[in-house]
C-alpha cells in the first residue's frame, strides 16, 4: 500500500482527496494534517464522509511514516513550508498550489526539481519524478483544448478563450462572491487577461509547439454552480477541418482520462469524474474548441491521484473510476 500524508486537509481539495484515497485500492491515509481541526473527526469537517471513516485530523506530520505527501495549501504557502520543514528525500511530494508550476531560473537556483504534472504531455517525466507540481484547474481545461492545435503548429494568431467555473474554485473560505445569495442566478468575470494560470498555459503550449508568440486572451467567469469548468477557445487557422479533427483524436487516443467527443459536450458529463472532454467545430478560417472538466478532480485532486499512480508505477486509473452525475 502507498502510505499517504495530507497537509492542509480541511479545505475543499483536502476533503476531495480524502474521499478518493479512502476508496483507492492501493493507498492508505496515514495522516491528515490540520492544526485548527486537530482531534476532530474527518467527517466533522467533510460531512460527506460520515460512515466512511473514523479517522481524525492531526497536528502532527510524521513524514518518516509515509511514501508521499500531498500539499493542499493555498497558493504561496508550499515554498514557505519547504523552507521551514524537512521532508525526507525518499518521500515524494505532490503540490496542488501554483508555487512550482512555472519553471524559472530562481527555482533552478533553489534546486526545486518539480515536474509539471499534466500527464497528457509529461507522463514519462512524472513516472520518474520525486516532486510534482499539479496543474491549475483553468490551466488544465484550457491546455487540453489547445495542446493538439499547438502540436499542429497552428497557434500563430491570438487565441480567444472563455471559461466558466463553479464556486468551489474559489476555495472553502467564504467571500462576497461565494455567498449563496450573490452567486445563485448570477455570473461575473474576474481577472480578465491577467489570470495567474496563463503562465503555465503558455509554458506547456510553447513546450509542444516549440514557441508561442500569440496571445492567449483569457476571460474567466464565475458561474452559479458548485463544481466544473466549461471552456471555449477560438483559433484562427486555414488548416483543413478534417486534419484538425483527426489531429485532436490522435493526440488523445492513448490518454487515460481525456477523450475527444464527436458530439458537442456539456458540463454534467464530467462532474464527479476525472475525465476531460474535448470537441472541435470547424468554421471558415477558424475553429471552436470546447473542453470541460471537474475543477476539483481533473482540475485538482483527481489529477493529483493520477500523478501519484504514475509516480508509483501502478494503474494510472486506480481509484479514479468515477461516475458522472448525469442528472
Amino acid at each position: 500500500m502507498i502510505k499517504v500524508g495530507i497537509l492542509g486537509a480541511a479545505g475543499y481539495t483536502g476533503g476531495e482527496l480524502i474521499r478518493l484515497l479512502l476508496n483507492h485500492p492501493e493507498a492508505e491515509i496515514v495522516f491528515a494534517n490540520s492544526e485548527s481541526n486537530a482531534g476532530n473527526l474527518l467527517s466533522d469537517v467533510h460531512e460527506g464522509l460520515i460512515g466512511e471513516t473514523e479517522q481524525r485530523f492531526t497536528a502532527e506530520m510524521p513524514f518518516d511514516d509515509v511514501d508521499v505527501v500531498f500539499f493542499c495549501f493555498g497558493h504561496g504557502k508550499s515554498e514557505q513550508f519547504l523552507k521551514e520543514h524537512t521532508i525526507p528525500a525518499n518521500v515524494k511530494i505532490i503540490d496542488l498550489a501554483q508555487d512550482f508550476r512555472v519553471k524559472s531560473e530562481e527555482l533552478r537556483v533553489k534546486n526545486y526539481d518539480f515536474v509539471y504534472g499534466l500527464p497528457e504531455i509529461n507522463k514519462s517525466a512524472i513516472q520518474q519524478a520525486q516532486h510534482v507540481a499539479n496543474p491549475g484547474c483553468f490551466a488544465t481545461t484550457i491546455q487540453l483544448a489547445l495542446l493538439p492545435a499547438a502540436h499542429l503548429n497552428i497557434l500563430k494568431e491570438d487565441v480567444s478563450v472563455n471559461a466558466i467555473t463553479g464556486s468551489t474554485g474559489a476555495g472553502q473560505k467564504p467571500s462576497s462572491t461565494t455567498h449563496f445569495s450573490w452567486r445563485t442566478g448570477n455570473m461575473s468575470i474576474y481577472k480578465a487577461f491577467t489570470h495567474q494560470h496563463l503562465a503555465e498555459i503558455r509554458q506547456s503550449l510553447a513546450q509542444i509547439q516549440g514557441y508561442l508568440d500569440a496571445s492567449i486572451d483569457f476571460i474567466p467567469y464565475r458561474g452559479d454552480f458548485a463544481r466544473g469548468i466549461f471552456c471555449t477557445a477560438v483559433i484562427k487557422t486555414k488548416a483543413p477541418a478534417e486534419d484538425i479533427i483527426e489531429a485532436y483524436k490522435e493526440f488523445y487516443k492513448e490518454a487515460a482520462f481525456t477523450h475527444y467527443s464527436e458530439k458537442g459536450i456539456d458540463l454534467k458529463q464530467v462532474v464527479n469524474t476525472n475525465k476531460a472532454l474535448v470537441h472541435v467545430d470547424c468554421f471558415d478560417g477558424k475553429i471552436l474548441v470546447t473542453s470541460a472538466i471537474d475543477n476539483l478532480l481533473k482540475g485538482a485532486v483527481g489529477q493529483a491521484v493520477q500523478n501519484m499512480n504514475l509516480m508509483f508505477g501502478i494503474d494510472e486509473t486506480a481509484g479514479l473510476r468515477l461516475k458522472a452525475s448525469a442528472f
